[in-house]
């Protein structure tokens, strides 16, 4: 009886891991959310890149995100079980509330930018709209239930109320940073896709007309209606599905006008693309750039936050404003440790940095911008 008891058993659990082996196998091939695959056809294509080598995207220099086995270990347990003081804010975060009379009703001389939180940030310059990486979902995670929530409860404007956008352009296809929800709600309102080579498979697969869509490769451009858009390097990492990791390009990005210089970092470690990309389309009027959701363990993929103080400085930088914090736990730092340092090297270099509220406006005209403490 003891044996039949424990045959049934060993059933049981083989059964149940046949169950969810067979449950994540259907959700990931049917669910819309991972995205789409490059065609063999596609990878030839690829394989013109000098990025792409042995059948996957590479980095200019050695970077690894192989924490090892041990650490990777600590860090699920750490992320499982381990409570941190300060991981994420006591109660929702104050969001400041736009209207699209806001956004549609400005002088077309205006160069604003507008914060979502993480790395979403709306550009407005020279009487055009261009959206960089619109994550706006609650989760980023194939699944609201599978992932970290977002800080604040509400954007700064619903999807829904926001006007045309004249360009949206991705750095990478993390989930972080492309949300299949945002873009299914974005995309008839939006006029061109700027992505780095492989990311138009998602938004294709998300049913984006392929000529909306400019893929580009690291250092080459397209120029539209008086404005550049510049891919550039960056150093970091691509997938979205447990097999496809680095079958797409990530990227950092450059929008110059004959008047304007912005640039925007994506997700990078430190390295001496910065240097090349200020010496070569530097100095700046405003660089947005990563600083949160880092580890010493993966801080090649993922800066530090004094090495972004160091990246405005390589890059030329007239004014910097940190992105990649305040809305979601990626890591295992207090969610105000991102802003409490780059902020203090900031001052100590002399680094002139904004730190605008989720929804609050920096408009580059201006003398004074955004400086308030308000996380704490």
């Amino acid at each position: 009886m003891i044996k039949k008891g424990i045959k049934l058993f060993g059933i049981a659990i083989a059964g149940m891991v046949i169950i969810v082996l067979v449950t994540a196998t259907l959700f990931i091939n049917l669910s819309p959310q991972f995205g789409g695959s490059p065609s063999k056809a596609q990878q030839q294509q690829y394989a013109q890149s000098a990025q792409f080598k042995d059948g996957i995207f590479v980095n200019a220099i050695p970077t690894t995100r192989d924490i090892g086995f041990v650490n990777t270990i600590r860090v699920l347990y750490d992320f499982l079980f381990k409570e941190l003081p300060g991981l994420e804010p006591a109660s929702p975060l104050p969001v400041q509330k736009i209207d699209s009379l806001q956004i549609i009703g400005k002088p077309p001389a205006l160069k604003r930018l507008t914060w979502f939180g993480h790395s979403a940030c709306l550009l407005e310059m020279e009487g055009k709209r261009i959206f960089f990486d619109p994550m706006l979902g609650k989760s980023p995670s194939p699944h609201p239930l599978l992932g970290p929530k977002r800080y604040s409860k509400e954007l700064p404007i619903n999807i829904d109320k926001l006007p045309f956008i004249d360009a949206v352009v991705l750095s990478h296809d993390h989930y972080d940073h492309l949300d299949y929800e945002s873009i299914i709600k974005l995309k008839d309102k939006v006029g061109r896709f700027y992505v780095p080579l492989g990311v138009g498979v998602h938004l294709e697969k998300w049913n984006v007309p392929a000529e909306k869509i400019i893929e580009l490769d690291w250092w080459q451009e397209s120029k539209e209606n008086g404005f550049t858009f510049i891919c550039t390097p960056a150093r970091h990492f691509s997938g979205r599905g447990l097999f496809n990791g680095f079958t797409t390009l990530w990227a950092s990005w450059v929008v110059k006008t004959d008047n304007s210089n912005v640039y925007f970092s994506g997700d990078s470690g430190y390295g001496p693309h910065f240097k090349e990309i200020g010496n070569k389309y530097g100095p700046f009027d405003f660089v947005m750039l990563e600083c949160g959701q880092y580890n010493e363990l993966w801080k090649d993929i993922h800066m530090m936050p004094e090495q972004t103080v160091e990246a405005a400085l390589d890059l030329k930088g007239k004014l910097m404003m940190p992105i990649h914090w305040g809305a979601f736990t990626l890591a295992m730092h207090t969610w105000t440790d991102p802003i409490n340092r780059v902020t203090t090297r900031a001052h100590e270099r002399l680094v002139p940095i904004t730190t605008p509220k989720i929804g609050e406006a920096v408009v580059l005209q201006q003398p004074e911008f955004p400086h308030s403490t308000w996380w704490k």
